[in-house]
């Protein structure tokens, strides 16, 4: 009887307790929360991965306001994507992929900049102590196509919710020198097609983030190292990846020892290519920052812009070879004006770092326009 007794009580505190993450894929419908897909939750004061939820991150990453960005994709049991050299992976139906948004908490109440931290940092969970959740957004591969949710975290950071509308959340940023207040912007529903329909005519939301490129990369995690490309192949989540020297790799925006132009390229495909390529949503523009577009005029060198008035800050060039502080690509990516700024969504402030990699590079091109 004691013995059925303590059994008895034991089963009730495990009802009690925190129900293990499952991860499912939902066919149709908009969940109102972020923990009924079961990838990600807080859990004991830490933002945890369920098993199966593979973390990632991206040689080069987009740019959102400095925060930090912990990247998951999970594919249902024997699904796998499947490779393409240019374009994001063909994922199978049941895929999702969430990335949350975070910001380091500074000594003062503040934040800090969290857009440097690797997945060492960040792919074994988050501790919810030292960081301010902001959003998690949910991509999922659906029968009809992709479909994208952005799910907004509430103050005491133990559940996000669905924001179809999106929000607008006041942030203070604090850096070395410099403290921004700013205004994080959450996408709308409709707003997640303006950076997702990479193909104009086909209008059809797509991952940005998960192709070739941008995934090949050596990468630390719980005290191993590793090929992101090899380790989803592992896993079963990536089949038909051909050999390390066979497939395109993306550099790093940060390291000096890669060439300028490889890491400024880099910086523009991954921030702005989606838009501006012969099939995004710019390509009337001529303006081409893709990696696929040669260097030339689509790239915007000696191109006078389809388009004038309060975006090209009165310049002539898209990109003034040798003179950065007369091309419109530099005007315009270092603007917080609606009416001129670019990327048009995703950012409120200037990616200052970014904007130092674009000068040097086209500084130190040869000057020839005129």
């Amino acid at each position: 009887m004691k013995r059925l007794a303590l059994l008895l009580i034991a089963l009730a505190l495990a009802a009690c307790g925190p129900r293990p993450l499952t991860p499912q894929f939902i066919a149709d419908g908009m969940p109102e929360r972020l923990a009924d897909w079961g990838m990600v939750a807080a859990k004991a004061g830490r933002l945890t991965l369920a098993d199966g939820v593979q973390p990632y991150e991206l040689n080069t990453p987009l740019f959102t306001d400095y925060a930090g960005k912990l990247r998951t994709v999970w594919m249902p049991k024997g699904q796998a994507a499947a490779w393409t050299p240019d374009v994001a992976f063909d994922f199978p139906v049941g895929t999702v992929i969430t990335k949350t948004f975070f910001y380091p908490r500074a000594a003062d109440g503040t934040v800090a900049p969290g857009d440097d931290l690797r997945l060492d940092q960040t792919g074994g969970g988050l501790d919810l102590a030292k960081v301010r959740l902001v959003e998690t957004r949910v991509l999922v591969r659906r029968t009809g196509g992709w479909a994208a949710f952005p799910y907004v975290w509430n103050e005491a950071q133990t559940q996000a919710r669905l924001k179809r509308t999106g929000a607008a959340i006041p942030m203070t940023l604090t850096r070395p020198g410099r403290v921004d207040r700013f205004v994080y912007q959450v996408p709308n529903v409709n707003q997640c097609a303006g950076c997702h329909a990479t193909d104009h005519a086909a209008r059809a939301l797509r991952p940005i983030g998960p192709k070739s490129r941008h995934l090949d990369r050596e990468v630390s995690l719980a005290g191993a190292r590793f090929n992101q490309l090899d380790r989803l192949v592992m896993v079963g989540y990536l089949r038909g990846l051909p050999p390390a020297g066979a497939r395109p790799r993306a550099a790093d925006w940060r390291d000096e020892a890669a060439p300028l132009d490889a890491r400024a390229r880099a910086w523009l495909d991954i921030n702005c290519g989606h838009c501006h390529s012969p099939k995004g949503p710019a390509d009337t523009s001529g303006l081409y920052l893709d990696a696929a577009s040669p260097a030339g005029a689509s790239l915007g060198l000696c191109k006078p812009p389809v388009a004038a008035g309060q975006g090209t800050g009165g310049f002539v060039h898209d990109i003034e070879p040798g003179e950065p502080d007369e091309s419109i690509l530099v005007f315009r990516s270092g603007s917080t004006d609606p009416g001129a700024m670019m990327p048009e969504l995703g950012r409120s402030l200037v990616h200052d770092e970014g904007m130092a990699l674009l000068r040097r590079w086209i500084a130190a091109m040869p000057a020839g326009c005129r």
